[in-house]
């Protein structure tokens, strides 16, 4: 059995009541707490938190509520990118826009604009409306972001395609784009320790699940399709490997970034011992969050799978063999998926959502 050793508990700083559950972003040598409220996002340092500092936060004001899209953060803390139903908007800590790029709504079939988030707030079809999502690289130099077209400010998308859009993230401009040939109801981005590098995974509810991986050569973005039922899970340290998991979740598959080329894969069936309060013969399956400890270990989680019986579960994962290391011990109770805080730690939310946990194995 592996031990987790408490690293830091971090108070979330928003009622969960009126916010989304706070969130570890994260790139190499630094880790930021963020948490989304309808007015405001609050980002917190945590290298300042886990070295026994005063905590420093920066609020950012929200362009339109959290229903209305996610958001992210550059890797310094000092602005924030909301990618919207109509717009991603660049904000930083004063309040004041950085740059606004505009593309297609997504909401509706039929492709169409709009200038504000004004002219759709009391439309209750744009509350549920499908969405894309938007990293920064890991220098903070470039945002990449998926949008539906056509792009507000050139002529070059006519129609409503999802893009795949590389924007300078000092002014704005998009530098490039690409079609990702999806019809996403959601998307998320998986950053990579190379800027020029960043991965997709594309939400088609029952259509599929696609992972693109993007590679920017400063000319021009070029895509490629890893998979089309798949969730791209986490990014090794080092940039080498992908961890993957198909839509139904029950095998772990490590790949090589350079080609896509699966590695190694581990069941959960037949590996995982059933939880002790599953005595129904109950189908075993890895959670869609996982995190590389480091280049050689992943903490992944049968969390959703334990739920119904008590106590969730996370595991130790030897990739060099794709074996169990063994079941994680906490000094107390957690909830939820492991998730990767960066620096060879991961980290829990409290079942409440009021708190973070950041561990590391022993």
């Amino acid at each position: 059995m592996a031990v987790a050793r408490l690293v830091a508990t971090v108070a979330a700083p928003l009622d969960p009541a009126f916010a989304d559950a706070p969130q570890v972003l994260h790139r190499p040598g630094r880790a930021l707490l963020v948490q989304r409220g309808d007015t405001e996002l609050v980002v917190l340092d945590l290298d300042v938190a886990t070295a026994g500092g005063r905590l420093m936060e920066t609020r950012f004001p929200a362009p339109w509520p959290r229903r209305f899209g996610s958001v992210t953060v550059s890797p310094e803390g000092e602005a924030a990118v909301f990618a919207g139903v109509h717009a991603l908007r660049c904000v930083e800590a004063t309040g004041a826009t950085r740059w606004e790029v505009r593309h297609g709504c997504w909401e509706g079939e039929d492709p169409h604009t709009h200038t504000s988030f004004a002219e759709y707030a009391a439309d209750e079809d744009h509350w549920s409306a499908d969405n894309g999502s938007a990293a920064f690289s890991a220098d903070g130099k470039l945002v990449w972001a998926h949008v539906r077209g056509p792009l507000g400010d050139t002529g070059e998308t006519e129609d409503d395609q999802e893009l795949w859009l590389v924007i300078d993230a000092t002014n704005g401009t998009v530098l490039g784009h690409a079609n990702t040939m999806t019809v996403a109801s959601s998307s998320e981005h998986t950053p990579h320790p190379d800027p020029a590098q960043m991965g997709l995974s594309v939400g088609e509810g029952e259509e599929g699940s696609p992972v693109l991986w993007g590679r920017w050569d400063g000319q021009r973005l070029t895509t490629e399709q890893l998979d089309i039922e798949r969730i791209l899970l986490a990014v090794s340290p080092s940039g080498r490997h992908l961890l993957t998991a198909p839509l139904e979740q029950g095998t772990l598959s490590l790949h090589q970034v350079q080609d896509g080329t699966v590695l190694r894969e581990l069941d959960a069936q037949g590996t995982v011992t059933p939880h002790p309060g599953n005595t129904g013969g109950d189908r075993i399956y890895w959670d869609h969050e996982a995190a590389f400890v480091d280049e050689d270990t992943v903490v992944a989680g049968t969390s959703v799978c334990d739920a119904r019986y008590g106590t969730v579960r996370h595991w130790l994962v030897d990739v060099r063999e794709m074996t169990l290391r063994g079941e994680i011990s906490y000094p107390f109770p957690v909830s939820g998926h492991p998730r990767s805080a960066g620096g060879g730690t991961w980290y829990t939310i409290s079942e409440d959502r009021t708190s973070v946990h950041l561990w590391r194995s022993h």
